[in-house]
């Protein structure tokens, strides 16, 4: 039912052979400049993704093409993000790309590039009102209706009679986690309209940090007297916080819990049987259209990506490349090995490789 993973960014992507070398574009001015891009990721700790693979295929991107760039992380800190960019608005970088903490950070950021005729990308996050020049990101709805479909099979597969469902959501201020929620309760509303499921505590962590995600949880198992039957974590971190609440109750593996990111803990646990499904998002294939786009803007070349999303807050239409996520199950955890996000030595490690080799990944 699940074929590989293969997703083509049709167009945007081949943009990047404009970049084949490193010829100046045309900046503000009148000026010649060369094309010199800034990349500013949020943060380590709400995901591995940031340093582990939107890092590496950025700049793998960007060498192959033969720009300069500069890519650095803010970890969680909203004044080093905006001194970050500062620092690269200063140093001439001709595009800023931007993970935003919040979109009023985001904004001040943008605004800053904007007047300094610094071309700007948002990259995976929106930023409201920020009014960038581009936005690439997953189909941030379908992944949270992935999440609820997948919810809904393993509840279906434990033959789970009206369970007590809790949604454990993302940062209130991440544009993403709303994407996300309107994805998944498009799926669960219905079930909790019908009275097939009963909502149970419904609660946004913020900053995605992960131990206040357990903490959250905690609380939310002992308001429900440990009567919750699913949980709906917005991704694979959160997911992890609950699942080690439900390992101190001996609940794990019995009660489905959804994820996000494909990440190589996240897959563990869901060898291991503790977490139902995750999302994997071909961050390459993200990062790539991120590329191509900030290096066709940083020499002046306009693309017309055919896409565009509504920002909700200034009601524009934001041009943009949205990728096609895909549900993570047991049985087609290879696909995420086939694809190179995680390698076999990474997730069949001690305890885990004979469930690999139950799960027939070889």
């Amino acid at each position: 039912m699940r074929k590989g993973i293969s997703i083509l960014v049709a167009g945007i992507v081949a943009a990047g052979a404009l970049a084949g070398c490193n010829q100046g574009g045309s900046g503000g001015g009148g000026t010649t400049t060369t094309p010199k891009i800034g990349v500013i990721l949020p943060d380590s700790a709400s995901s591995s993704r940031w340093e582990t693979n939107d890092r590496k295929y950025l700049e793998a991107a960007f060498k192959a093409a033969g720009v300069q760039f500069d890519i650095q992380n803010a970890q969680g800190d909203k004044a080093a993000f905006q001194t970050i960019a500062d620092q690269m608005i200063t140093n001439k970088v001709t595009v800023l790309m931007i993970v935003n903490l919040d979109s009023g950070t985001g904004k001040a950021v943008l605004d800053k590039a904007r007047a300094q005729g610094v071309g700007t990308i948002d990259y995976d996050r929106l930023t409201l009102n920020g009014n960038a020049n581009y936005y690439v990101s997953f189909d941030n709805v379908a992944v949270g209706k992935l999440q609820g479909e997948g919810l809904v099979k393993c509840l279906t597969d434990k033959a789970a009679k009206n369970p007590v469902i809790a949604e454990l959501n993302g940062s209130p201020t991440d544009n993403n986690a709303t994407l996300f929620k309107q994805g998944y309760d498009s799926v669960l509303q219905p079930k909790y309209d019908a009275k097939e499921y009963t909502k149970g505590p419904d609660q946004s962590v913020p900053d995605w940090d992960n131990t206040q995600a357990g903490t959250i949880f905690e609380q939310m198992m002992t308001g429900a007297k440990n009567k919750i039957d699913g949980v709906l974590a917005a991704n694979d971190g959160l997911g992890n916080a609950v699942i080690s609440v439900l390992k101190r109750n001996k609940l794990n593996g019995k009660v489905p819990v959804t994820g996000q990111d494909a990440t190589t803990q996240g897959l563990q646990n869901i060898l291991a049987g503790d977490q139902c499904m995750t999302v994997y998002k071909a961050i390459k294939q993200e990062a790539d259209a991120a590329a191509a786009l900030a290096i066709s803007l940083a020499k002046g070349q306009a693309v017309n990506t055919g896409q565009t999303v509504k920002d909700p807050e200034s009601g524009k239409d934001v041009q943009s490349k949205l990728l096609t996520p895909v549900a993570i199950y047991k049985d087609n955890i290879k696909d995420v090995i086939a694809d190179n996000y995680v390698t076999k030595d990474e997730l069949c490690t001690g305890a885990f490789a004979a469930m690999c080799t139950a799960a027939g990944i070889s």
